[in-house]
């Protein structure tokens, strides 16, 4: 069942759970990611990139593809179709027009006004479909905090459901090991009082999961270590099937790899919810 993420998020900050929001770049992650979570009886957030959405070939290809996938697979787990980072009002509004049940606004970039005005303008077309929105105050390049000050006057006057700031994390591969301010993540939930956002979680350890979730995180965006783990396994089952030219069993060879990842990041994101 495709779902908005309110209630789902907003019941994650009461249980002092996260839900796991783990990037699709084609059918076949969809379909791993949609059974492991089905089998871990956990909700989950499908997130599309813009750029995986060309892939796929259009945003009604994309909805059609998991809405067709939740029907045939007999998913019967709360579903979020996200459009993650999404950079202008047309793309959200593409996206929420397909069926997508979720969108992110990325005006991180720019003033601290001009990302109020546009996230506003996406909630403003997003409330109408009953679509949730979330949004980003502070660019997340592993050195820079967001101002407790900015994220507070941001979710008063925009409204927005959730919101993602940055606490030092970054995405992609952290070379060094992240120094996250969590006591700011603490003072950012206290101040909001809406469910936060972790991106740039891929790497980060139990400990470090499990803190940020304290602090408030509800929602855990997880790509680059499906994309590791997937690569690994692609590598090495080439290595030793140098002979096979199938596409179904050179990229299902990873099917393994990509759900092991997501059983293991569901049980830390669950590990205080109570079924």
């Amino acid at each position: 069942m495709l779902v908005n993420s309110n209630e789902l998020l907003k019941d994650a900050l009461k249980g002092g759970y996260a839900i796991g929001a783990y990037n699709i770049n084609n059918l076949e992650w969809a379909k791993y990611i949609l059974e492991a979570c089905n089998s871990d009886k956990s909700p989950v957030i499908l997130a599309v990139s813009e750029k995986s959405i060309s892939y796929f070939g259009g945003y009604h290809v994309v909805h059609s593809t998991i809405k067709s996938l939740i029907n045939d697979l007999n998913i019967k787990v709360p579903v979020v179709l996200h459009l993650d980072h999404a950079h202008s009002f047309i793309s959200c509004k593409n996206a929420i027009d397909a069926g997508f049940t979720s969108v992110m606004i990325d005006a991180s970039n720019k003033s601290l006004d001009e990302n109020i005005k546009e996230t506003n303008e996406v909630i403003s077309y997003a409330k109408k479909k009953n679509v949730s929105v979330e949004a980003e105050v502070g660019a997340l390049d592993g050195s820079l905090y967001t101002n407790l000050n900015d994220v507070s006057s941001f979710v008063m006057q925009t409204e927005v459901d959730t919101v993602a700031p940055a606490i030092g994390n970054k995405h992609g591969v952290y070379k060094d090991g992240p120094n996250l301010d969590f006591e700011l993540l603490g003072a950012i939930c206290k101040s909001v009082k809406i469910p936060l956002v972790l991106h740039g979680a891929s790497g980060l350890d139990e400990n470090k999961i499990k803190t940020a979730i304290f602090c408030g995180v509800c929602k855990i965006n997880i790509n680059t270590d499906l994309q590791i783990a997937w690569t690994s396994a692609v590598r090495k089952y080439l290595e030793y099937n140098k002979d096979v030219y199938d596409p179904r069993l050179i990229i299902g060879s990873g099917e393994a790899a990509i759900k092991k990842i997501v059983h293991e990041k569901n049980k830390i994101f669950l590990s205080n919810r109570a079924f």
